[in-house]
């Protein structure tokens, strides 16, 4: 830290400026004019949504694919382009935003279910310091500031131009990328060890051609939920409301679905879809595929699909690990036409084939992938209590170094 104060002190002792990105760049849209067909037989790298939620450098490399014809008018990212989800199914997880870090060699595309922005001085950030600034908890505040919604939150571009940010100098800057960075390796540890476990469960998931594979719709009852409207008129604190299921009531990597932040009415609900305890739940729009476990009963809403009935053909966490695994997700997105925010509706989810192997089998691979979680996830291994100690620790440094007296004007 104490490099860092002298730098500070060096170069900026009476505090650092502050503007608005609207006075330091411009926003922009993603890809436009494209239908579903566009992304299934597509040369044209592009950007895709969960790309930029998840990552804070853009993975440049990912495999997603867009058909765009000579002399198509469509905007390319470059090196210090700082990209934002447009929107989400919960506040808090609105405007995640990602930076493009590295050169590019080839032409680059952005979903157009994302928002770009590019700086009018590519000098003013490192852009491995913005990927830090812009997940910052002093940012991230204004962000999600930035939406408005019920049960989906959209950013105006407006208001993302009023978000005002620190400009320290660019020697200071690359001090705190190299503090910032060094908390990352016990993280990038444990990720090894998850894409060991990913590796694992997908391989224990791809079964021989003698097990019988049948499509979802005839093994499950797929259903889409509903969302009675205006959602406003519903909501209600009477504790002998339904609970009304949003996937920010998931913790993140969650499994299961146990409490509500918000309740309907009972008239609410009736306009909804129930799920009971046991039942599945899948995200079908935004970052689409995911699946949780109800242990409640609660209502969903048309950004999740019921999945129940399943009981004669699949053990409940067998059924959990399969619709999680990479060769169900890639058909996901396959048939949803597109890695960006496509809705996965029943029609694409029933259709999918998915293994059936005998229940015995079924337990012996659940046996086996539970003994292996257990050595990455088990709070007696260590590894993820250090790791939960290192992320808190991570976040307040990281809040603490991108928090700056603001000059005086």
């Amino acid at each position: 830290m104490s490099r860092i104060d002298d730098l500070i002190q060096k170069l900026c002792p009476n505090g650092v400026r502050y503007a608005s990105l609207g006075e330091l760049g411009t926003i922009f849209g993603g890809l436009t004019g494209k239908s579903k067909s566009d992304f299934s037989d597509g040369s044209a790298r592009f950007v895709s949504y969960v790309n930029v939620f998840n990552n804070l450098a853009v993975n440049t490399a990912a495999d997603d694919f867009v058909r765009v014809s000579p002399g198509e008018r469509q905007r390319t990212l470059s090196r210090g382009d700082i990209l934002f989800t447009g929107s989400s199914e919960t506040s808090d997880e609105v405007a995640m935003s990602s930076v493009v870090t590295t050169e590019i060699d080839e032409p680059l595309y952005l979903n157009s279910f994302s928002i770009g922005y590019r700086l009018n001085d590519l000098a003013i950030f490192d852009p491995e310091f913005a990927k830090y600034l812009f997940r910052s908890g002093s940012v991230r505040k204004q962000l999600v500031r930035t939406a408005s919604g019920v049960t989906r939150f959209n950013v105006s571009k407006a208001r993302l131009a009023k978000v005002n940010v620190p400009i320290p100098p660019i020697e200071v800057q690359r001090e705190i990328v190299r503090v910032l960075d060094s908390f990352s390796a016990l993280e990038a540890e444990l990720g090894a060890r998850r894409v060991q476990y990913s590796y694992y469960r997908n391989f224990l998931m791809t079964f021989d051609d003698d097990v019988k594979r049948l499509p979802m719709g005839e093994v499950t009852t797929i259903l889409r939920g509903a969302s009675p409207r205006p959602i406003q008129a519903f909501l209600t604190d009477d504790k002998d409301g339904v609970p009304w299921i949003k996937i920010g009531d998931v913790p993140a990597g969650g499994k299961y679905i146990t409490a509500t932040a918000e309740r309907v009415t009972k008239a609410g609900a009736a306009k909804s879809r129930m799920v009971r305890p046991g039942d599945f739940v899948l995200s079908n729009s935004m970052s689409f595929g995911r699946p949780y476990i109800s242990r409640i009963d609660g209502a969903i809403h048309d950004g999740w699909l019921a999945i129940s009935n399943f009981n004669e053909s699949f053990i409940p966490d067998f059924l959990y690990h399969l619709l999680r695994s990479a060769p169900l997700q890639r058909e996901f997105a396959r048939r949803a036409g597109s890695s960006t925010v496509s809705n996965l509706n029943a029609d694409i989810v029933r259709s999918v084939p998915i293994p059936v192997p005998s229940l015995h089998e079924q337990e012996r691979v659940v046996g086996l992938l539970d003994n292996f979680e257990v050595l990455v996830n088990s709070l007696s291994d260590g590894l993820p209590a250090e790791l939960r100690a290192r992320r808190t620790q991570y976040d307040y440094y990281r809040d603490k170094l991108l928090t700056f007296e603001e000059a005086a004007v």
